[in-house]
């Protein structure tokens, strides 16, 4: 077999009927997400970087900032939530999580935050400790659809939800105007252009005090040098482009999440591993490497016509 015809197997293995859900063990709980492979657009689908982000989540649950009697009761909004992965992980560690996304991915996102709070609820006796889950409209950008989520919110969180240069201007006025002085964002991101991900992060720092997550904070499977997780607090004053300023991520905070000695680190794109590839000649990648060698296979073709 050719690499063109091995690479577009490893595709489809990803996007097609057979991948119409996942599920993931998270904090006790077997989530079962929905996915729609067959849909064109972006948000029905579950991307590897929300799954890094709500297993980051479970591995810092037990202490610190992540712990549950430190999120119960605070308000979280997951911007581009898809299939709502991300949101349902807040949820389990007690935050009121509004999950927002345009109109045509909401039936998907309904249907997944429903079932799974249901099952949450059935499955275990410590269900108490979930919090709440409600579904909206929020196109990024669109002043009656903020207005109406009522901000500021304690967090504010999104996975995947950079893949376009159009996009960066209207997702950070809408993350401004979601925000308060104690807001905290909190992004996972997958690297799949430079030109992107470096215009994201002059942005980002022009307007935010931003941190990137070590990686020996994550998850020691649920992780990948393209994907990144960053902890971000507005700079004062709260206008767009505001001029440095100490306030934002505290130091205290800082230690529960961010890099050892607080630096900041932007890792920017880093060489994808060969041994994905090895592992799938041998057939011993379990379903996380399987994602991977996928998204390997991805790049790779990006300027590559399949006929």
């Amino acid at each position: 077999m050719d690499y063109d015809r091995q690479a577009r197997d490893a595709l489809s293995s990803l996007n097609s009927p057979s991948t119409s859900a996942i599920t993931l063990e998270l904090m006790g709980h077997r989530l079962h997400i929905s996915q729609d492979p067959n849909s064109k657009h972006l948000g029905t689908t579950v991307w590897d970087a929300s799954m890094v982000f709500a297993k980051f989540l479970e591995k810092n649950s037990r202490k610190g900032r992540f712990c549950p009697s430190k999120l119960k009761g605070k308000r979280a909004i997951e911007l581009g939530a898809g299939c709502g992965l991300a949101g349902l992980g807040m949820a389990l560690l007690g935050c009121d999580v509004l999950t927002t996304d345009q109109v045509e991915v909401l039936p998907l996102l309904m249907r997944n935050v429903e079932r799974n709070k249901s099952w949450i609820a059935q499955s275990n006796l410590d269900s108490g400790s979930f919090g709440t889950v409600t579904v909206a409209e929020l196109d990024w950008g669109n002043k009656e659809h903020i207005r109406a989520v009522e901000p500021p919110f304690d967090y504010i969180i999104g996975t995947d939800v950079v893949y376009s240069e159009q996009l960066l201007q209207p997702l950070l006025e809408t993350i401004i105007a979601l925000s308060g002085p104690k807001t905290k964002v909190l992004l996972g991101h997958e690297i799949r252009s430079t030109t992107v991900h470096e215009q994201m992060m002059e942005m980002w720092k022009s307007n935010f005090n931003v941190k990137t997550i070590s990686k020996s904070k994550m998850d020691a499977k649920y992780q990948h040098p393209s994907i990144n997780l960053y902890m971000m607090g507005l700079k004062a004053p709260h206008v767009l482009d505001a001029g440095p300023n100490d306030n934002g991520i505290t130091e205290e905070e800082d230690d529960d999440a961010s890099n050892p000695g607080g630096e900041y680190e932007d890792p920017g794109v880093k060489t994808e591993s060969c041994a994905a590839s090895k592992e799938a000649e041998n057939g011993n990648m379990d379903d996380w490497e399987i994602r991977r060698s996928g998204a390997m296979a991805a790049r790779l073709l990006k300027d590559v016509k399949l006929t």
